[in-house]
């Protein structure tokens, strides 16, 4: 089980990362927006494979009607992670911010 203190410390641990408020929650940014915390115990990031993660592992992974919209987010319960996982996740959303970031 992973903490916010957790997110904070693999998300800070990434180059050029910056932590600030985005809708009053910490949020983690290298360019763009990579992680952001949804409430205390939900994360939201970025995704290339949404669709299988919420098939798969629903305990995990959730989405909320204002994510639907973009194809990319997801939302995922920390208290189901370990650690390596937590990694995995915010890794991968920092690579597809930062190729968003570089379209631009």
């Amino acid at each position: 089980m992973v903490s916010e203190d957790d997110v904070r410390s693999v998300c800070l641990a990434l180059p050029g990362t910056s932590e600030r408020l985005s809708w009053n929650r910490p949020a983690w940014f290298a360019r763009t927006l990579f992680a952001r915390m949804w409430d205390d115990t939900v994360l939201t990031v970025k995704t290339d494979e949404r669709a299988a993660l919420l098939a798969t592992q629903p305990g995990v992974f959730l989405l909320h009607p204002h994510h639907e919209r973009y194809g990319s987010l997801v939302l995922v319960r920390l208290g189901r992670l370990d650690r390596d996982q937590l990694g995995e996740l915010i890794e991968d959303s920092y690579r597809i911010a930062g190729e968003v970031s570089a379209r631009r």
